[in-house]
């Protein structure tokens, strides 16, 4: 259960119903069930989209936008998701501004954004590749990237992907956050040390031995300090039953080449899955010093590196970090009224909450319900980073779609905040908001 939990990401923009509310892994079909016939969707969008930038920073920019999808589903094993948002100008952008907004592809990442997701290879297999866009990921214990984006920057679109693999005791998750620049890239290696002393065991990964690393070079999205995190971790499954698992796990990690930045962790977590409700909860306590923090690479970090929360206006790599202790918890919520299959549920929640003892707290979340007989879908999401202190951040926006004429035809919208990275390590605070109409062979 631990294990294929990592894939959640699998399924992300198979059957999108909110761009970054899509990471509830689908229920694993009962034996009996028939092979998974090849299916598709293909939807087309269209929107008006304004960029209101807070008075006396630029001019406003409108735009038509027009956003085809096209999805081919080959069950477990094969899938792939192609589209992009077209933005085209309607009026404002200053002098010189071309029909195209150039910023979503003034770079080879951003070509990038027309592969939402790629998968080769199922769940369980010896190996496995996802490529695609990157929503709320985290690496294998979270340690170091947790509940990350790489399209946190409204002008820097990559396509990500990880790897998995099995060999003999050895279960190793690579990833790179940007296939075409030198970005965020790391693995982390678990070692089944039943495996190892014992032979191969009946329930694998109990007791697990795992190092991870990352690595950002700071190059592409924007030039900004590289920063080289590792993790030790060890995890011990005290209970298993057929619907639920507890686990037990500690570790420490450090910032390689810069002495005295260490952290430690230890804490607790809950997996339950059943027909109707599929629950994460985790629990930690946590110790930094020298400017270490556990999950350095995290929902904000892709505006954090270029300026961190706060009053310093600095890159995260290089912000002071105040010595002290913290309490994170988490919770993944995915529940549906009748045994739904699918990734739409009527409930998706994610939330992650961190306090430190000197007054700083962090808070990420996102939430997505479907209403009436699943003809209306709010999704809401929002992030609040150092909060209690000066400086702090924060982000929200919401989408709404609802579908009529048999759930093909639905009218859309959303709104939100944004902030846009500049020169000099600053960053643009700006607004959107757009309506429009959407038809797809969902249904």
């Amino acid at each position: 259960m631990r294990m294929t939990r990592s894939w959640a990401v699998w399924l992300l923009l198979l059957w999108p119903v909110a761009a970054w509310a899509e990471d509830v892994p689908e229920p694993t079909p009962p034996a009996s069930a028939p092979a998974k016939a090849w299916n598709y969707l293909t939807r087309l969008e269209a929107t008006t989209l304004t960029f209101q930038p807070r008075a006396g920073v630029g001019a406003d920019e409108g735009f038509v936008q027009v956003e085809p999808t096209f999805i081919l589903d080959g069950g477990a094993e094969f899938g792939v998701n192609l589209g992009t948002p077209l933005r085209l100008r309607l009026w404002g952008g200053g002098e010189g501004a071309g029909l195209v907004r150039r910023e979503d592809w003034d770079s080879l990442s951003d070509f990038g954004q027309v592969l939402r997701g790629l998968k080769l290879g199922a769940p369980n297999a010896p190996l496995a590749v996802w490529l695609g866009a990157m929503e709320n990921y985290s690496l294998l214990s979270g340690h170091l990237v947790r509940r990350y984006s790489n399209r946190g920057n409204p002008d820097y679109h990559p396509a990500g992907g990880f790897l998995t693999g099995t060999l003999g005791p050895l279960y190793t998750e690579a990833f790179v956050s940007d296939l075409l620049g030198a970005r965020l890239m790391g693995a982390e290696f678990s070692l089944d040390v039943e495996h190892v002393l014992f032979g191969k065991p009946r329930e694998a990964a109990r007791y697990t031995l795992a190092l991870s690393a990352v690595h950002d070079w700071g190059k592409a999205g924007g030039r900004a300090p590289s920063a080289t995190l590792a993790h030790l971790d060890t995890m011990a499954v005290v209970v298993v039953r057929p619907t639920y698992e507890v686990h037990l796990s500690a570790g420490w990690g450090g910032r390689p080449g810069e002495g005295g930045a260490w952290g430690a962790v230890a804490g607790a977590g809950l997996d339950i899955v059943t027909s109707t409700l599929d629950l994460v909860l985790r629990l930690e306590v946590r110790r930094q010093h020298g400017g270490f923090r556990q999950g350095f690479f995290g929902p904000d970090y892709e505006l954090a590196r270029f300026k961190a929360p706060g009053p310093e206006g600095v890159p995260l790599a290089e912000a002071p970090f105040p010595d002290g202790y913290s309490v994170f918890s988490e919770a993944e919520v995915g529940w549906d009224a009748v045994s739904y299959g699918g990734l739409y549920k009527h409930l998706k929640l994610s939330l992650g909450v961190e306090a430190f003892n000197w007054g700083r707290f962090d808070v990420d979340g996102r939430v997505a319900v479907q209403l009436f007989a699943r003809s209306l879908e709010v999704a809401l999401k929002g992030s609040g980073m150092g909060m209690g202190q000066p400086g702090a951040r924060y982000l929200g926006a919401t989408e709404v779609r609802w579908r009529f004429l048999g759930g093909k035809l639905y009218v859309m919208g959303t709104g939100g905040t944004l902030l846009f990275p500049e020169g000099e390590g600053s960053l643009r605070p700006s607004a959107f908001a757009s309506v429009g109409l959407g038809v797809d062979n969902a249904r």
